[in-house]
């Protein structure tokens, strides 16, 4: 096991990631940016240095700098949380060259997992189900026409280096097609520095499936079942859940099943997650793979009783999977709130700024995630995530109810939250009972 590691990340998962190691024995050291000086997380960690000014870009994307506190704190490996350099197979590998072991999957999985294109041909090999797509790239708006009248509309238009919901566009006709295509091609090329597209056959009432896989570096790959994404705004979830409700077991080894072989084909070690599409039919097809650990990993860990930031460290030191499938099973039900910084009721608009009164649940069946505190202060620089409400009971029903009874005790002033907006959520009649999609939101709790 590592005896020191560097967080390179900040927030809520800094302080999940440093929690992690300090059951587990393991020194850590904190970087942080000028606009988190201060931040409550920082305490906990054994050092802390700092790597720049607020801007992402000069501080918690900025390889050299992060390389240079790995070396200086001497420690044996970084962890990257998820966002940022998460999913940088540039970075894994620079920290492996370093000496340093990057805490993920090998650079050759990154690399082609984090190529859609890539990842389709692999699933493909694996036999995993997938939506008609363009087998390839898509290089010409002729081109995409013609697919797309071999395809039938509607159509997704997808970059090939996109993920998380990003580089995505859709079309229900010709003349729409023309004119997003050119669209996707001009901010892939600016968002990712890869313009390259391909296209898939729009599935519509559809929901987001996915499954945690865990892996170690001796060719082991288990599942631990899997996760409901389906309420979403604009393609970023907002609540999640586990187990996924509605699906038979039959329906739920199938998913799993699909799950593994797909890692197995790229010899995948550390945490990983599967993402599939499921239509109204039961039919499921391969959407992608987030090679790191998710915002919504604890809700398997409330289900399964696994500590998933413990296994990444540990099967990023080498150690073997202790468990067999046959020892991950589900109990209960747990349902996971994502708490941002952001007023519903005026487009989502940023709320940062000074947490004036603070007071987060408790309760039984309850857990917060977060860093925030009465009297911190919500930047404007970063992701406006600042906390996750998680529950877990013994059935889904008990879950909703504690869900909501956790979200009206919170005592948050002046910042506007999403806390209204999961409130509602969880009190709709097509979410007790599981008929949504991933257009819930939009569809039926937002006014046009």
């Amino acid at each position: 096991m590592f005896s020191r590691i560097l967080v390179a990340n900040r927030g809520e998962v800094a302080l999940r990631i440093i929690r992690a190691c300090k059951e587990l024995g393991i020194e850590t050291v904190a970087v942080f940016s000028e606009a988190d000086r201060g931040a409550s997380y920082l305490h906990f960690a054994d050092d802390r240095i700092c790597i720049g000014p607020a801007p992402s870009v000069e501080s918690y994307l900025n390889i050299p700098r992060i390389i240079a506190a790995a070396e200086i704190a001497d420690v044996e490996a970084i962890h990257p949380g998820y966002g940022f350099l998460a999913e940088n197979a540039h970075f894994a590998e620079v920290c492996r060259d370093c000496k340093i072991e990057f805490v993920g999957p090998s650079v050759e999985s990154m690399r082609v997992l984090g190529d859609k294109i890539l990842a389709k041909e692999v699933a493909r090999t694996a036999r995993v189900p997938m939506a008609p797509d363009s087998n390839g790239a898509v290089d010409t708006v002729a081109d995409a026409v013609r697919v797309a009248d071999e395809l039938g509309y509607p159509v997704a238009i997808k970059a090939a280096a996109g993920g998380g919901g990003r580089g995505i566009r859709f079309a229900h006709n010709e003349a729409t097609l023309k004119s997003v295509f050119k669209q996707a091609r001009s901010e892939a090329e600016v968002a990712f520095k890869d313009g390259r597209l391909f296209m898939e056959k729009c599935i519509e009432d559809f929901r987001h499936i996915e499954v945690q896989i865990l892996g170690d570096m001796h060719g082991k790959i288990v599942h631990m079942f899997e996760r409901e994404c389906s309420v979403q705004r604009r393609q970023q979830k907002v609540i999640e859940e586990a187990p996924a409700p509605g699906l038979d077991e039959d329906l739920r080894q199938e998913i799993c099943d699909a799950a593994v072989r797909l890692a197995r084909e790229v010899e995948y070690h550390n945490a990983g997650t599967v993402e599939f599409i499921l239509d109204k039919n039961n039919n499921f097809y391969f959407m992608e793979v987030n090679t790191r650990i998710q915002v919504e990993h604890p809700v398997t860990e409330m289900v399964t009783g696994e500590d998933l930031l413990m296994w990444q460290l540990r099967l990023a030191a080498g150690e073997k999977l202790s468990i067999d499938q046959n020892d991950i099973h589900v109990e209960g039900s747990s349902i996971e709130c994502r708490i941002n910084a952001e007023d519903p009721s005026q487009g989502f608009r940023p709320s940062p700024g000074r947490l004036e009164a603070f007071v987060p649940p408790g309760g039984p069946g309850v857990r917060w995630d977060s860093h925030v505190y009465q009297g911190y202060e919500i930047p404007s620089t970063y992701d406006s995530l600042i906390g996750k409400l998680i529950v877990h009971r013994p059935k889904r029903s008990a879950a909703i109810a504690t869900a909501r009874r956790a979200l009206e005790e919170f005592v948050v002033y002046p910042t506007k939250t999403t806390i209204p907006l999961c409130i509602d959520v969880l009190s709709h009649p097509n979410f007790v009972s599981g008929k949504w999609d991933t257009k819930f939101i939009e569809r039926e709790m937002l006014d046009d």
